[in-house]
């Protein structure tokens, strides 16, 4: 009996053995299963997520890129630069920078082929731009012509980090910019710079230069037409306003003159002996004479809000705003001693020209334009009659 019953006490053990080896087994394959399951989840998980990033990424591309129909839409419709620049800062600060940080256009001036501070978008309205003809990331743009994108300015090797902080009183960290080409005519940048490093991506610099590209072909027809509109409003010897347009400022302050009561003054200019110089020394000379008086006139009165025109062959008209006849006589009399005592070269002749000077103001002496300008020409006349070189 006892034999008996050890054998089947092991029996027991052995099958009770076999039994928890077999459970702990399928426990620990369960448990690998459920990892695998649970590492599959994590990956959906991870897919899932990235898959709603690529999503709403897509749909603010998607977005983004359905703004540039609504960009043409816009700068298409006015052809005035001032629109177009208002424009395309709009854009670029609200679809890429979210209206944060900064965002400045910078056109090249014709003349000093320099860069000019045109249009700013600023997050802090009071903010100031110091750099007004660019600073170095802007200089590195026109230098290479093409975009720039800096994720962080204090680790990039490109730009010296002193001479950052030297130019600026706002703190910059990332930036992206673009030029402003129409058929290889570099005409300005647009730029968009934030204190946060890191803000802005390949796919931001890709959407800006894209906007400049369409920009800049709105640009470029806008300078075309404004320099058609100043042909045409202005003199092509000397640069002064024509004598319709004149005419039409006149009108127009005249009847402004009536309705809020305010005062000034038209002077009529022409040069003494004028003919003689023709004579003498040819038309040409005659021209290089009207340029030069006209020079002189503007310089004078550049600080002023003056309209100078020339009239017609070597006469000339300007309104002086806010200006009556004995504010206006002393500002004529400057003007006649200035351009007495202005050297003109002649077929390598020292010369000079003197001028008689009509005055007439408003209201004084007229209130509607075509007699005030009666009442300046015969001042110019009687200008003339008392000895030439003189304001009546």
């Amino acid at each position: 009996m006892p034999k008996l019953l050890i054998i089947f006490s092991l029996i027991n053990i052995l099958i009770v053995y076999y039994l928890l080896h077999r459970y702990y087994k399928k426990k620990h394959e369960l448990e690998i299963k459920i990892q695998g399951i649970q590492e599959k989840i994590n990956i959906l998980n991870t897919q899932h997520i990235q898959e709603n990033k690529n999503k709403i990424a897509l749909e603010e591309k998607i977005e983004r890129y359905n703004s540039l129909k609504e960009i043409v839409e816009k700068i298409d419709q006015d052809l005035d630069l001032e629109y177009i620049g208002d424009t395309l800062t709009k854009i670029a600060f609200s679809s890429i920078a979210n209206n944060k940080g900064t965002c400045l256009l910078y056109l090249i001036d014709n003349q000093t082929q320099k860069l000019n501070l045109f249009k700013t978008k600023k997050q802090v309205q009071g903010l100031i731009i110091k750099a007004e003809e660019g600073d170095i990331f802007d200089f590195w743009v026109l230098r290479h012509a093409s975009p720039l994108l800096i994720e962080d300015i204090r680790k990039d090797f490109r730009f010296d980090l002193g001479k950052i902080e030297a130019q600026h009183t706002r703190p910059i960290s990332s930036l992206i910019s673009s030029p402003l080409i129409s058929e290889h005519n570099f005409l300005g940048i647009l730029r968009l710079d934030n204190s946060i490093p890191s803000l802005y991506s390949q796919d931001d610099l890709r959407f800006l230069a894209t906007v400049c590209g369409l920009g800049a072909v709105a640009l470029e027809n806008g300078e075309l037409f404004q320099r058609t509109k100043d042909l045409a409003i202005h003199d092509e010897l000397t640069r002064l306003y024509t004598k319709g347009y004149f005419l039409e400022q006149l009108r127009e302050n005249c009847l402004k003159g009536q309705r809020q009561d305010i005062i000034f003054s038209l002077l009529m200019l022409d040069i003494d002996y004028f003919k003689n110089y023709n004579d003498k020394f040819g038309h040409t000379s005659g021209d290089i004479v009207l340029r030069s008086l006209s020079r002189t006139m503007t310089d004078f009165l550049k600080d002023s809000s003056s309209i100078i025109s020339r009239f017609g062959g070597e006469e000339f008209c300007i309104i002086l705003p806010f200006k009556d006849r004995r504010a206006a006589y002393r500002i004529a009399d400057e003007l006649r001693v200035k351009i007495e005592k202005t050297k003109i070269i002649l077929r390598k002749l020292q010369t000079h020209i003197t001028v008689s000077i009509g005055l007439a103001s408003l209201p004084q002496d007229a209130t509607v334009a075509d007699e005030l300008i009666s009442k300046a020409d015969k001042a110019m006349y009687e200008a003339k009659q008392k000895g030439r070189n003189r304001v009546c």
